[in-house]
């Protein structure tokens, strides 16, 4: 457990070093979105080098910790922290491109769990998170688009989109999702190695919480900021305790 707090933190850090750099780069068109203009640095409150220095400093604290935990974790550090930056310094521009960047960073986190530990890790756990983070990243510039079309003026790789184009995407990595999820929980290898054919009892809690995110985006607006489309929606924060209960109860109970 202080093996997997610590990569945890790791990340925290990391992420808030890649997220200084971006911001620093990205600050003139955030000062022209609606909610992102009152981001420290878009505001003014935070010099665009002091900035830089600190995410330099956070860099490196985060690398050496990486390494100091496990080599393995300190690679995938690496990776992510040049998969971020070769993002915020031009990779963000391709269309597409910039999506599955998004979504390779989450993935890249499932990756460092696993070698923190030394344990293998499942192809399934693999292609539910990739295409679960790839769900979310096509919502996000969905909804970023959609505010585009409302009047905001962002960043220049929204016009390369389109929410009929977007759209299609994201039926595609739903579907994908679903599918993927479900010959997961009924996979005789799985069902061997925890002990239980029971597991496609939480696929209903699955298909639950993708439809009621995606009705949160199309009726509700929300989605641009996952994190808070999560936590502020009380049917959604229900299913992930009963998935959690579920999975629980097949694991520990019905063997």
């Amino acid at each position: 457990m202080l093996r997997v707090c610590g990569a945890f933190g790791v990340f925290c850090v990391l992420s808030s070093a890649v997220y200084l750099i971006n911001d620093v780069r990205d600050r003139e068109a955030d000062r022209r979105h609606p909610q992102k203009r009152r981001r420290p640095i878009a505001a003014g409150e935070i010099a665009p080098g002091t900035a830089s220095a600190l995410s330099v400093v956070l860099a490196v604290a985060a690398l050496f910790a990486a390494f100091g935990l496990s080599g393995g974790l300190g690679r995938i550090a690496t990776a992510y922290l040049v998969l971020n930056l070769g993002y915020s310094f031009g990779l963000k521009r391709i269309v597409i491109l910039d999506v599955m960047m998004v979504a390779t960073g989450f993935l890249l986190r499932a990756f460092a769990g696993a070698l923190v530990l030394d344990v293998a890790i499942s192809r399934w756990l693999v292609l539910c998170t990739g295409l679960l983070a790839l769900f979310l990243a096509f919502v996000k510039r969905r909804q970023e688009i959609a505010a585009l079309d409302e009047g905001s003026v962002t960043r220049p790789i929204l016009k390369e989109y389109s929410l009929p184009f977007i759209d299609q995407m994201i039926s595609v990595v739903t579907g994908a999702t679903v599918v993927a999820y479900s010959l997961y929980a009924f996979s005789p290898e799985v069902a061997q190695k925890l002990g239980t054919e029971h597991l496609g009892l939480t696929i209903p809690f699955v298909l639950f919480g993708i439809f009621r995110y995606l009705y949160l985006v199309h009726q509700r607006g929300v989605g641009e900021n996952p994190t808070s489309a999560v936590l502020t929606d009380l049917p959604l924060i229900l299913d992930v305790a009963l998935w959690g209960v579920a999975v629980v109860l097949v694991l520990y109970v019905l063997r």
